[in-house]
């Protein structure tokens, strides 16, 4: 099977880079192609190009607008050679928009699975990366070695739209624990506490969790470099509130946290 890649942001050259070092002979496209530079990879002149070189695409940009770009704006996806084929879109996406790009597609004779990851850019280097993915069963299983070539757990849902919909749910608890996290270090340094004796207990207590655990060096060398931007957890948190409002629920500990990050955009943070 061919395999093709568009979207090099931190997660998807990650992702990409893992692919290649599996043994993978990977085509990419990416809007600002220098960023597949030192990737040992093929160079697609547009979107178009690629899928009509290869027999399934992954997508990894950054919101739904971008993924619709890439299906239907200048030199589009759309326009290769797509019947038959199969895009694995691995981006959070609106859960609205995930199933417009699934009858998009399908009018094309192209399947489109939505296929959103859990985890960050080490995960994604190593292969580790919780995949939720939902759509048509044939071309799962079809796509499914692919799959298990980027992550360690998989869970599908036949329904589409709900993996959307999971990941959305799980990224209310990141956004959630990342701000707790962080304020809860700057309270212990406030009071008199070293910073790593804070993480410690943190981490033998109530703030254990993957996101502690992925973070705790990088706060003990006050890294800030991010692996996963602001206004990425900002728009997902805005997803969320879209699908709480759709289902006509309150949301309570949404709001708080999207707004830290949106100050801290505002900042230029």
């Amino acid at each position: 099977m061919k395999i093709g890649f568009i979207g090099l942001g931190n997660l998807g050259r990650a992702m990409a880079q893992h692919l290649v070092a599996e043994g993978l002979d990977l085509t990419v496209w990416n809007r600002t192609i220098n960023k597949a530079k030192g990737l040992a990879v093929n160079i697609a002149e547009s979107p178009a190009a690629l899928i009509s070189k290869t027999d399934l695409v992954i997508l990894n940009l950054s919101e739904s607008t971008a993924v619709r770009a890439v299906l239907t704006g200048a030199k589009r996806l759309l326009e290769g050679e797509v019947p038959g084929k199969i895009l694995l879109d691995t981006s959070t996406n609106h859960f609205d928009a995930v199933l417009d790009f699934r009858e998009i597609s399908a009018g094309h004779g192209l399947s489109y699975l939505e296929a959103p990851v859990m985890g960050s850019v080490v995960p994604a280097l190593q292969g580790n990366l919780t995949i939720l993915a939902s759509g048509d069963e044939v071309a799962y299983q079809t796509a499914l070695p692919i799959l298990r070539k980027i992550g360690q757990t998989i869970h599908y849902f036949k329904t589409p739209g709900l993996a959307t919909k999971m990941k959305l749910i799980n990224n209310l608890c990141l956004g959630s624990f990342m701000a707790t996290i962080a304020e809860a270090v700057v309270f212990g340094e406030a009071a008199g506490i070293e910073k790593e004796k804070v993480l410690e207990i943190l981490a033998n207590g109530a703030g254990n969790s993957t996101i502690l655990t992925g973070k705790r060096e990088k706060l003990l060398r006050e890294d800030f470099a991010p692996h996963f931007s602001s206004a990425m957890i900002y728009k997902d948190l805005h997803y969320l509130q879209d699908l709480a409002r759709a289902l006509k629920r309150p949301l309570w500990t949404a709001g708080v946290p999207k707004e830290l990050f949106g100050r801290a955009i505002a900042r230029g943070e």
